[in-house]
């Protein structure tokens, strides 16, 4: 998958575009993304139910995949089943 390509989830309204990706399956509510959105929506895993915010970048533990969320859903985004985390800002250097 190459950076720029937006997914879709089966299980929610989320949307990501990815920055950075490996080798594994993005999943967002227990169920795999895709560039489609299928016609008939996944069920939503209460263990991938924690939601996306709009505009938050998710990382891996590796540091292999990255994704932007571009539209917020109920859905939380996981890689092989494993969940991803929000990275956090780089913090801005003193203007004393």
């Amino acid at each position: 998958m190459k950076p720029g390509t937006r997914l879709k989830s089966a299980a929610c309204d989320t949307e990501v575009m990815v920055i950075r990706s490996g080798s594994g399956a993005i999943e967002c509510g227990g169920a795999p993304m895709g560039e489609a959105k299928p016609a008939e929506a996944a069920p939503l895993s209460a263990e991938f139910s924690g939601g996306t915010l709009m505009g938050k970048r998710y990382v891996d533990a590796d540091g292999a995949f990255e994704l932007l969320c571009v539209k917020p859903g109920k859905g939380s985004l996981a890689v092989d089943g494993k969940a991803l985390v929000t990275k956090d800002a780089k913090p801005l250097p003193a203007s004393d």
